[in-house]
């Protein structure tokens, strides 16, 4: 017999949103996720009222038709909140829920659209979840490799959803669980920023979920953060090992940022605990008591070299969006400064036929913040940018 060991769930807006359309809810045994559509304020209405929908007591069934009439309860119930309200029509959301039957050693998985729910085990990250989305139909008729499947500019197109119709196919499976095994449920903001080697490498190569889940988040922002990001991912165990930890409090959609639960707030709580710490350092220290002069200059050194030699590795890793000399939106490959003496640590890559004030006011933003990126991450924002105009 197993039980969930160690669980957690958070959610971000990302970089370049300004609302958060995604909502989870979380009780273990039941884990969901989900993404909506159709405008911030009521992608949100769509995903929290999917979310919602598991707020249930389970009934005493199989977890497969648990979770197939429970998505489809939600999907009703958004199709007529859209009928209902002119505001939200089209709105939608997707949905990927988990339920643990700890009795069976099994994790039922209920799925629309393009969230995803993966299992590690043994260090083999395995997707459980196929997207319901244009680009993977393509890949799986085999007019597009995985590889191209990955970048390819239509991978945001979901095929299906709920909500736009008033019926759906929900995907139902049952997959056997293991001591040991951890289970992530996630938004595409997540995977549309980091690929699955990674995620890989990341719940393998920590010590808690928790810290997993903070990590993800943040590498999904550092490479551009460009859609809203929501994981929650569990451990299982031996029913009879000791607990790991306590269990997270239930939490749905915005909820958990009201709690605090974003990588932002983290960053902030934790600078602030290290200037505390740092103030009670500098005044337990006697006072007079200084460093001498030659310490002074080698620490100078090593700072200078440390700048220096970041400078130049950031300025071969990093690329960014910017305006050229004649106005037009740019890619540039490196850091966005200038050293004394005119050096310039980025050298401009390509050049739009767009004038950057032609664009809307968050598309110039993106382009005028010069938001540190990834290269594929950058390159796509470009292709997105021209597209939007109509550049072929």
């Amino acid at each position: 017999m197993l039980r969930v060991d160690e669980q957690v769930s958070r959610t971000d807006t990302g970089r370049q949103r300004s609302a958060n359309e995604d909502s989870f809810f979380v009780r273990s045994p039941i884990f969901v996720v989900a993404d909506g559509m159709g405008g911030a304020q009521a992608g949100e209405v769509a995903s929290k009222t999917a979310a919602e929908a598991f707020a249930i007591d389970l009934p005493d069934a199989p977890p497969e038709q648990v979770l197939r009439e429970t998505i489809e309860d939600a999907n009703r119930q958004i199709h007529e909140l859209a009928r209902a309200d002119p505001s939200r029509a089209g709105m939608g959301t997707t949905i990927t829920a988990a339920i643990v039957d700890a009795q069976s050693e099994e994790v039922s998985i209920g799925h629309v659209g393009d969230s995803r729910a993966y299992r590690l085990r043994g260090g083999k990250l395995e997707r459980l979840t196929r997207d319901h989305s244009l680009v993977e139909e393509m890949r799986r008729k085999g007019q597009i490799t995985d590889a191209q499947a990955e970048d390819h500019p239509q991978r945001s197109i979901i095929t299906r959803a709920l909500g736009p119709e008033p019926e759906v196919e929900v995907d139902v499976q049952t997959v056997p669980a293991a001591p040991g095994d951890v289970f992530l449920i996630c938004s595409d903001g997540l995977t549309t920023m980091v690929d699955e080697d990674r995620i890989r490498e990341v719940l393998a190569g920590v010590q808690s979920v928790d810290e997993a889940v903070r990590s993800l988040i943040e590498e999904a922002n550092r490479a551009g953060g460009r859609d809203n990001i929501t994981a929650l991912a569990f451990r299982l165990e031996d029913a009879a090992a000791p607990q790991r930890a306590p269990e997270s409090p239930t939490l749905v959609g915005s909820a958990a940022e009201e709690a605090g639960l974003t990588a932002a707030e983290v960053r902030r709580r934790a600078a602030t605990a290290a200037a505390k710490e740092r103030r009670e350092q500098l005044a337990a220290k006697p006072k007079g008591r200084r460093l001498r002069t030659t310490v002074k200059v080698l620490a100078a050194v090593v700072v200078l070299a440390a700048l220096a030699l970041g400078a130049f590795y950031g300025s071969r890793q990093v690329w960014f969006l910017g305006t050229d000399s004649g106005g037009r939106v740019a890619l540039y490959r490196g850091l966005p400064y200038e050293l004394p003496f005119g050096i310039e640590l980025y050298q401009q890559r390509y050049a739009t036929p767009i004038q950057t004030t032609s664009l809307p006011p968050r598309r110039r933003e993106a382009v005028s913040g010069h938001d540190l990126r990834s290269r594929d991450d950058a390159a796509s924002l470009v292709e997105d940018i021209e597209r939007s105009q109509g550049v072929p």
